[in-house]
């Protein structure tokens, strides 16, 4: 059976070959052996692994934090307690259906590549041209290629002049290609000038175009923000398990009620359980996620706002993302022309605006005024081939003068001006100044008898930075970001662009640093962490890059606005689509850039160290808390054997506390200058100080009640129910501060209101209990509250003593090091 053929070897075949290979000839197939091949290769389109959204949707209650929610709601259930079991369920289905949703809204970036397909082909079967659908092509079908077509299957061209093809999507060159019999065009990219007609060599995902869909269906880099998740829940697990199974050991020895025992074991085990950690973690990104579209960046996946906080490296796309995409005329270089606009207007004169030909409308718009055209009239033109390299134009004045002009390869325009002497030795400088610099090259003349030319003068032509991306690079440097260039064009025009915008000069083009199949040799990895940029870039070649990076241990982030980025922006730690990008790139993107430019991108970053921030302080406040009851209450039954809270007070404890903490979404945090990531030693270090100091003030206020104020219980119960409440917050606002509570920036109105609102019922509810708890007087509660604030200094001593430790014993660059190899483990 007949067999797709890769490109890279369709190049190396003759004509002939291809056609014996295919078994096909340049009169086409018939309708028949057609039919018959798309049995055997399938249609030409890309495969779609399709999920039904119920699997999607139920696939986010399996795991262990779910699991855990789950055995919680089920336990609530056996002993009856209804209102914990519908509090517990409604928060499994909160963050399963957040999490649905989100994914939900991200476009499929295979079903979008698939979209980038040309829908319609004309094929020569039978000895008939037709039009049929592009996915009805296989491999040694003939098809006609002209101007405008979308490519529908990589195809060697077999007959005509030549076509001009824009395949910048796809390799990331930013000027049109000029393809002549014999050469490969790729699926995908697109047809600006000529027509010719070729053969299909490989369709659907066998394509240049197909391989790049499978890389981005393989890419995808694990979220350490599910990571931290997982962590977290499982030391509260652990440690709330084990220290619950101690209490009924030593209570079932003491001869407690075991049903009694057991229903307090489990209200205080799900209170003690982040079961609305997930909810709150996913809120706080929710709103985050909304602040940066209001901001010009669209957030496809929630956990990339927790990545783009950490980013420390971020590799940008030239074409269309630092650069304009749209070609410039540089300083001209007059020779026998008047000056720069004669020079300019000549070469505009061999242009056809109308061909949208990007050199054509590089050239007219170097004119200062373009109305000036109006003044001559177009009898002829040739257009560019590649065998002449320059188009020509018979020209007419509207003074009725005739004369000819031309523009092309400026050693073609030398030769055919016959320039001799040191003319032509300044005209070669020139190109070879030029081609240093990474600009392209024309030369102009011009001809009155249409036999003897005269040299006019050489344009440059380069495609421009964006006005903010020197900006943009510099403030990306100062928030501890390295900036590397990823470009499909070449080395000169790379260091050239990289110059101008203040990257380094360390432009490795990728065949010094990938093998042939992409594959990295012994020390590439390294080569490419210290490069500063990497040119003639194919699409595996960035998808290497990225993947190189992560194994040098950095989180990156891909920019870039192509199809030719879409593998590379799906694997990254953070893909960035541009404005303008192409839907495979938005797609495959975990940040979509709805402004120009990549200004964005560094208030992308601001926003997301600050929702980092809020995000750190809620996990170390969850911890704390966790803490500060559990040990508390174990030890204390342990050691005076009564219960010194009710199941009661538990209920009302976690209500009180942590519905009012979602208001962390909004509070206000400064801006790291560095990158920030989870550092879980850090992280669990700091919450444990402050749990174990909160249940150090605990008990001091347990023996002030039992033995100073001499209270019942009851009373004592209540005590330790308000002691709770009132510094649950407090411990928020010292969690929150990386160093003393007081100092800026200050918690949101919002925060503060919540806490004090809530606080107060809870003291109403001390005084004026309604039967669910024993009332304490007025003098209870100022004590209580004087010694919370009091207290709360005392943790946030302990907590700044544990933070300075770390900040002091770890060299910045070891334990940043660290962190790379253990992503949850860094500083």
């Amino acid at each position: 059976m007949v067999k797709a053929i890769d490109s890279q070897q369709v190049e190396k075949l003759s004509i002939d070959e291809l056609a014996k290979q295919l078994e096909s000839t340049s009169k086409g197939l018939s309708k028949a052996e057609a039919t018959a091949r798309l049995a055997g290769f399938g249609p030409n389109a890309l495969v779609e692994k399709k999920v039904s959204p119920w699997i999607k949707f139920l696939g986010y209650f399996w795991g262990p934090i779910p699991w855990m929610i789950e055995v919680a709601a089920v336990l609530s259930a056996i002993v009856r307690h209804w209102p914990d079991f519908f509090i517990i369920l409604a928060l499994l289905l909160f963050n399963a259906g957040v999490g649905f949703w989100q994914e939900f809204k991200a476009a499929n970036a295979l079903a979008a590549l698939k979209n980038q397909l040309a829908l319609r082909a004309r094929v020569l079967r039978d000895g008939q041209w037709s039009e049929i659908d592009a996915a009805e092509l296989v491999p040694g079908d003939v098809v006609r290629l002209r101007l405008g077509d979308i490519i529908p299957a990589d195809a060697k061209l077999i007959e005509g002049d030549y076509l001009s093809v824009d395949q910048s999507a796809l390799t990331g060159e930013s000027l049109p290609v000029d393809k002549k019999t014999g050469e490969v065009v790729y699926s995908g990219s697109i047809a600006k000038q000529g027509e010719m007609v070729a053969m299909i060599t490989a369709t659907g995902s066998q394509t240049f175009f197909g391989m790049t869909a499978k890389l981005v269906a393989d890419a995808g880099a694990p979220s350490h923000f599910q990571k931290a998740v997982l962590a977290i829940g499982d030391y509260l697990i652990f440690m709330s398990l084990g220290l619950v199974a101690v209490l009924i050991l030593v209570q079932l020895h003491r001869g407690a009620p075991m049903l009694e025992l057991f229903q307090f074991a489990l209200i205080l085990t799900v209170a003690s359980i982040p079961v609305a950690m997930p909810a709150v973690l996913s809120v706080t990104m929710a709103v985050g996620a909304m602040a940066l579209s209001k901001k010009g960046a669209i957030v496809s996946k929630l956990q990339s706002i927790e990545e783009m906080a950490g980013i420390d490296i971020l590799c940008s796309d030239k074409t269309g993302t630092l650069t304009q995409n749209k070609l410039t005329l540089g300083e001209p270089a007059v020779f026998a022309a008047k000056d720069a606009q004669d020079l300019i207007l000549a070469a505009a004169l061999a242009s056809k605006a109308e061909d949208k030909d990007a050199i054509d409308q590089a050239v007219i718009g170097g004119l200062n005024d373009a109305r000036v055209l109006e003044q001559y009239t177009q009898t002829a033109f040739v257009p560019f081939d590649p065998m002449g390299k320059r188009t020509e134009a018979a020209i007419t004045s509207s003074a009725g003068q005739r004369f000819k002009t031309t523009k092309g390869a400026p050693q073609v325009i030398v030769a055919l001006a016959q320039l001799t002497g040191d003319d032509a030795q300044r005209a070669n400088q020139l190109v070879d100044e030029y081609a240093a610099k990474g600009f392209r090259t024309l030369g102009v003349a011009r001809s009155d008898d249409g036999k003897n030319w005269i040299f006019l003068g050489i344009l440059p032509m380069f495609d421009p930075p964006r006005d903010d991306s020197a900006q943009t690079i510099k403030e990306a440097n100062e928030h501890g970001i390295a900036v590397k260039m990823v470009t499909g064009d070449n080395v000169a025009i790379a260091r050239q662009i990289a110059g101008q915008l203040g990257l380094g000069q360390a432009i490795q083009p990728a065949s010094n640093l990938l093998g042939a199949d992409g594959a990295k040799a012994l020390d590439a990895a390294e080569q490419i962490e210290k490069a500063d940029g990497y040119a003639q870039v194919f699409p595996e070649d960035k998808y290497a890059i990225v993947k190189a990076l992560q194994g040098r241990h950095h989180l990156v982030a891909m920019t870039g606005d192509g199809v030719n980025d879409a593998p590379a922006l799906k694997q990254a730690d953070v893909g960035i689509a541009v404005s303008g990008a192409t839907d495979a790139a938005r797609a495959a993107a975990d940040l979509i850039l709805t402004a120009p430019g990549l200004s964005t991108i560094t208030t992308a970053v601001e926003e997301a160290r600050r929702i980092f921030e809020r995000m750190n302080s809620y996990a170390i406040y969850r911890i704390n808390e966790t803490i500060r009851i559990m040990i508390f209450v174990v030890l204390a039954m342990i050691v005076f054997n009564f219960y010194p809270i009710t199941a009661i007070m538990i209920i009302l404890l976690a209500l009180f506390n942590d519905l009012p903490i979602m208001t962390i979404a909004y509070d206000h945090t400064k801006v790291e200058p560095k990158p920030v990531r989870w550092n879980m030693h850090r992280v669990l270090a700091v919450s444990t100080a402050m749990g174990v100091t909160g249940t150090i003030g605990s008990f001091l206020m347990l023996y002030l009640a039992m033995n100073w104020l001499h209270l019942s219980i009851p009373q004592v119960q209540t005590y330790v129910f308000l002691k709770m409440a009132v510094s649950g917050h407090l411990a928020l606002f010292v969690a929150r501060a990386r160093g003393w509570y007081l100092a800026r920036p200050y918690p949101a109105p919002v925060m503060i209101w919540t806490a004090v609102a809530t606080k107060v019922a809870a003291t109403l509810l001390c005084l004026y209990p309604m039967g669910l708890m024993a009332p304490i007087t007025w003098f209870d509660v100022a004590l209580i509250w004087v010694y919370s604030i009091v207290w709360s200094f005392v943790t946030d001593v302990a907590k700044v003593s544990i933070q300075r430790r770390f900040d002091y014993t770890a060299a910045p660059h070891r334990s940043f090091l660290k962190t790379l190899r253990h992503p949850l483990q860094h500083g």
